[in-house]
């Protein structure tokens, strides 16, 4: 038996290094056209900082061949790997390309201190202007006859953002030096909501002069394309939030944007607009430059802020942009320069990334198998338990299910308030929890009264987690704050939702236990948290070794093929020393939540037919009801659920999957060891990684 467990391991073991190397190799040859692209990762010195990123080199391009280059950036939180496809599809039509990292973002670094709070003043401004300074002087970037180099600028959200200030700081630069930095810019998923702290919209129009500029403007972006109060009926006006239909070529910036502003009717989407930019004036009102005549285009998919990143639609806008921006100045060599807008292979690169990502996760079940074998490491394997007892009364049934149910939905009810601190949410779940208190506290009294001393144990435990829990939620704004240590605001709100679901369901635990369970017959060992030190140990190196092979070769897998594991926002990738400091911040918050949550779902779900569906559903069955309400009402009335949540919601993206994985890790590794603790290391060690890597890290807070 033991052998042929042994070769099942190694088995499954080699299917996912199979499905690891085949997917890199095949997504490498995605990337690089068939290997006709050199993709190389770069960084440069800037006087702000450090700037990485991904450089797309076409064959033959180069200082006896320069070639037009885009600057192309990712959205906040993400990375320069967010922009695969238009990086792949202008690299394959022989154009140089730059997949940037922005600030402390990605391997990017600011070199300043940050003050807590000013976070939003430092990436996204200087990023890709400073990328575009950079990339002008290299002698592989085509330049006119006065030096002005044939350069474009794109980003996705705060990217956009970046590069609409990019355009407007190098016609400010270009009327000092005389020549300019960028020919050509579009935003994707992004207006000028950020930009007006730089200067109005109209000084930006002024300064994009004659330069072909473009906007692509999703009818569903959680975010921006808003129409002002002004332009807002009485009912829209109701609506607090952004969550919402809009159509940003109806609006008056629209119609600015594309010069048509005294027209009634909306704008033609997708048409380009010859606009003129206006003069550029100095703050005294004098005239630096002469109003220029431009091209301008808005694109309005009908999409939502994160699709932009993952569309066919908006890759073929971006192509369809470029090729009318650099017309009749590609460079003779550029032979597919013209290829039609829907010839795409991005996406399979995306595909063959995702079967990386499932080899990489269905990698650590057997490589644990394995190093259970090893002398001190099995020691990670304690005496089998029995499973806690199942109901059998209809009471007893109906109840179980209820609570099944309430375990499913309390994470998603309460989303919007633990993730975003709401003092009326947090306000029912300290009343909730002062109910639990006084609970607990009465069936321990109850329960020593009478003798039952287990139960009088868990009553008392349930009432020091609900005391617990009410700190918890009182001190809100004071735990997982944004600050030096701390310096990562969305794995700080993901941390606070993780760590209070754990202890809402530890109170829930211990309730169930001391008012049926133990009657039934069940033990408190049987729930797998037996004290053993021995056995910890064993699983806290045990999950350190497997969660370091695991990294290991995603290392090594970037090095060979220059690919990472990823599907759309869910992404495991390489990263600094810094973000290990990180991580080892926020695991304690989340083992907390990993190791309530192994107990909760192998108490609730072994030795019961559909265990792993079950599994799954109570870490993510509620959460994907938030999404389908959230985005079906957007979709079917043009108004979410929460149309305040914009942000939150695309935060679940990643989340959810991720979750789900640690639901079958939860009740795998459980099976293999008999307790808890091996299964809690190991979510805690490679999720909390996965999130911290993959988000925008200020390190250098203060």
């Amino acid at each position: 038996m033991k052998q042929k467990t042994k070769r099942v391991s190694l088995i499954f073991l080699a299917v996912a290094l199979v499905l690891i190397l085949a997917g890199s190799f095949l997504a490498s040859m995605f990337n690089t056209s068939f290997f006709s692209v050199k993709v190389s990762e770069i960084e440069f010195e800037t006087e702000r900082g450090t700037l990485a990123g991904l450089l797309y080199m076409p064959d033959g391009a180069g200082a006896d061949d320069p070639r037009p280059v885009i600057v192309t950036t990712h959205g906040y939180l993400n990375s320069k790997e967010m922009q695969d496809a238009p990086a792949v599809e202008m690299s394959r039509r022989g154009y140089i390309v730059l997949a940037l990292d922005m600030y402390d973002h990605g391997d990017s670094r600011w070199a300043a201190d940050i003050p807590t709070g000013s976070q939003f003043s430092t990436f996204w401004i200087y990023s890709q202007y400073d990328a575009a300074a950079y990339m002008a002087q290299q002698p592989y970037t085509k330049k006119d006859e006065n030096g002005n180099a044939y350069l474009a600028v794109s980003g996705h959200s705060m990217g956009g953002f970046s590069t609409l200030v990019a355009m407007y700081m190098d016609e400010m630069t270009a009327l000092q030096t005389g020549t300019r930095s960028i020919y050509a810019g579009i935003s994707v998923g992004a207006d000028y909501s950020y930009t007006a702290a730089i200067a109005p919209e109209e000084d930006f129009i002024a300064a994009f002069g004659d330069r072909t500029v473009g906007m692509i403007a999703g009818h569903y972006d959680e975010f921006f394309f808003n129409k002002s109060d002004e332009e807002k009926t009485e009912e829209e006006k109701k609506v607090q939030g952004t969550v919402t239909y809009k159509d940003f070529a109806a609006t008056n910036s629209g119609k600015m944007f594309l010069g048509v502003a005294d027209q009634e009717e909306a704008a033609q989407a997708g048409q380009f607009y010859t606009v003129e930019s206006g003069e550029v004036l100095s703050e005294e009102g004098d005239v630096l430059r002469e109003s220029q005549t431009g091209q301008h285009v808005i694109y309005t998919p009908n999409q939502t802020h994160p699709w932009n990143h993952f569309s066919k639609t908006a890759t073929a806008d971006l192509i369809n942009f470029y090729t009318t921006a650099f017309d009749g100045v590609t460079s003779q060599s550029q032979t597919n320069w013209n290829l039609p807008a829907d010839n795409q292979i991005w996406y399979f690169k995306e595909m063959f990334n995702c079967v990386a990502l499932i080899g990489f996760f269905l990698l650590f079940v057997p490589l644990i198998s394995l190093l259970l074998e090893v002398p001190f490491l099995k020691s990670s394997i304690t005496e089998k338990v029995a499973p806690v007892a199942a109901p059998t009364t209809g009471i007893q049934k109906t109840a179980f299910w209820i609570c099944i149910a309430a375990s499913i939905l309390y994470p998603a009810v309460f989303f919007t308030t633990l993730m975003d601190k709401q003092t009326a949410g947090l306000n029912v779940l300290t009343v909730l929890s002062v109910l639990a208190l006084v609970g607990g506290v009465i069936i321990a009294v109850v329960s020593f009264r009478s003798g039952k001393k287990s139960q009088g144990i868990a009553g008392t435990a349930a009432a020091v987690a609900a005391a617990a829990s009410i700190f918890l939620f009182k001190l809100a704004p004071h735990i997982l704050a944004l600050g030096p240590i701390f310096s990562e605001p969305t794995t700080n709100q993901i941390a606070y939702w993780a760590v209070s679901c754990g202890m809402i369901a530890l109170v829930i635990l211990l309730m169930f236990f001391a008012l049926s369970k133990k009657a039934a017959g069940t033990k408190s060992a049987d729930y797998g948290v037996r004290l053993n030190i021995k056995a910890i140990a064993a699983s806290f190196v045990t999950a350190l070794c497997a969660v370091v092979i695991g990294y290991i070769i995603l290392f090594v897998i970037e090095a060979i093929f220059g690919t990472d594991f990823r599907i759309w926002t869910l992404a495991v990738r390489t990263f600094k020393p810094e973000f290990i400091a990180a991580a080892l911040r926020y695991m304690p918050f989340f083992f907390i939540y990993y190791l309530i949550n192994t107990a909760a779902i192998n108490a609730n779900t072994r030795n019961r037919k559909c265990g792993y569906l079950i599994a799954i559903l109570l870490n993510t069955g509620g959460l994907i009801l938030w999404l389908l309400l959230q985005y079906g009402l957007d979709f079917a009335r043009g108004v979410a659920l929460y149309p305040n949540q914009a942000l939150n919601g695309i935060l679940l993206f990643a989340t959810v999957p991720c979750l789900g994985v640690a639901a079958v890790y939860a009740k795998k590794l459980f099976e293999k060891t008999n307790n808890v603790w091996l299964a809690a290391f190991v979510n805690t060690m490679l999720f909390t990684m996965i999130t911290v890597a993959n988000t925008a890290l200020f390190w250098n807070m203060v």
